[in-house]
């Protein structure tokens, strides 16, 4: 081959190794950033591990030993065709040195065979309002800008309303898990679905926006629920639907009959966010960035958006925000420099050993009761 030749042969070689490169590491940006991006309504988050199933005795499952499994308080246990609820760890119960027993206070769905595959889940509560909890509850259908949105309504007796908002990994059954508590004090309750949710339209991309794009639908609710006869409304939303509750806040053009906000696990920072789903999913640090751009050009999500929203200077009403250092997926010092920068309006309750979006399931009790003292002058 003569030497020009050979060149020009190298030069295509070199040009199709760097665009093959290229073109890889686009792909694993993309995989990566699927991570949040096309979570699942319903299913575990690549942070939460997989159990085994030991065994099952009356009132009693046997788990795989692992931090997961030792974490206190109650929780849903799911799996593929099975659902159930557990609570705490039964440290006299007789066990293996590599299995851990908990309470097993029901099976809600399916059954549980040893060697079954499980995690946990925020999610205690399946079905509707009225099969899980024995409350009444209306199927309503609020106008959104894509679409109707599926939502399930809780009368109360009160004009300030509660907007429930799930997050990432979960549905609209999530919020469950405090709509008895509403319930008693009166509260109306309006549990929705959003944009990608069940029964609820995509978004046009087919993308989650880790609620960029989801607070209008937060904002359709919130006209539902004036339209209907709220006075006010407090918004009280779980990761992404923290996130959504803080744009509406921010943005919605009845933001001002926002009368408080409930912020549970709140999502404060996506590119962290974003950046703990894909490591999770065993993403190796270089392709992080990969990932972030991925997102960012998939999508057109910018910080800047939720850093407004998030701005203690911008809160003008009482929030109250649940999370705790336990949180993987949002990060629990973002929360305290939140309160610790508004003392005046954000009460923050710390939960330890919980997970992202379970600081109910770790300690109930504490939750609710926090979260009475809270809205008792919003009431």
């Amino acid at each position: 081959m003569r030497p020009a030749k050979a060149t020009a042969a190298a030069a295509v070689t070199t040009v199709t190794a760097v665009l093959g490169t290229t073109a890889l590491a686009v792909a694993a940006g993309r995989y990566a950033s699927d991570a949040a991006l096309k979570a699942p309504a319903g299913r575990p988050l690549p942070t939460e591990p997989r159990l085994t199933v030991h065994a099952t005795a009356a009132g009693q499952i046997s788990l795989t030993r692992a931090l997961a499994s030792l974490r206190p308080g109650r929780y849903g246990l799911g799996g593929n065709g099975c659902h159930a609820v557990v609570g705490p760890v039964l440290d006299a119960a007789p066990h293996e040195a590599d299995t851990v027993v908990r309470r097993l206070e029901r099976v809600t769905h399916g059954t549980l065979e040893p060697g079954a595959r499980v995690w946990l889940t925020p999610q205690v509560h399946i079905g509707d309002p009225h099969s899980a909890l024995g409350i009444d509850h209306a199927d309503v259908d609020i106008p959104g800008e894509l679409g109707p949105l599926p939502a399930w309504f809780v009368p109360g007796t009160r004009d300030t309303w509660v907007i429930a908002v799930h997050g990432l990994g979960t549905t609209r059954e999530h919020p469950m898990v405090v709509m008895d508590f509403l319930h008693h004090q009166q509260l109306p309750v309006l549990s929705l679905g959003y944009r990608g949710d069940l029964g609820a339209p995509r978004s046009p991309d087919g993308l989650g926006h880790l609620g960029e794009t989801e607070w209008r639908d937060l904002d359709a609710a919130i006209r539902y629920a004036v339209r209907h006869g709220a006075r006010d409304v407090v918004l009280h939303g779980w990761s992404t639907g923290a996130s959504m509750a803080l744009h509406a806040a921010a943005r919605s053009g009845l933001r001002d009959r926002v009368s408080g906000l409930v912020l549970d696990s709140p999502v404060l920072d996506w590119e962290t966010t974003l950046r703990a789903l894909a490591t999770a999913r065993r993403t190796p640090g270089p392709l992080l960035p990969l990932a972030v751009r991925a997102a960012q050009g998939r999508t057109g999500l910018r910080g800047g958006r939720l850093a407004e929203a998030a701005d203690p200077r911008a809160l003008r009403v009482p929030t109250l925000i649940l999370h705790g250092p336990g949180d993987a997926v949002a990060p629990w010092a973002l929360s305290r420099q939140l309160a610790g920068k508004r003392p005046d309006l954000v009460t923050l309750h710390t939960v330890p050993d919980a997970p992202h979006g379970a600081m109910w399931n770790a300690d109930p009790a504490g939750y609710e009761e926090a979260l009475r003292r809270f809205l008792t002058p919003l009431m």
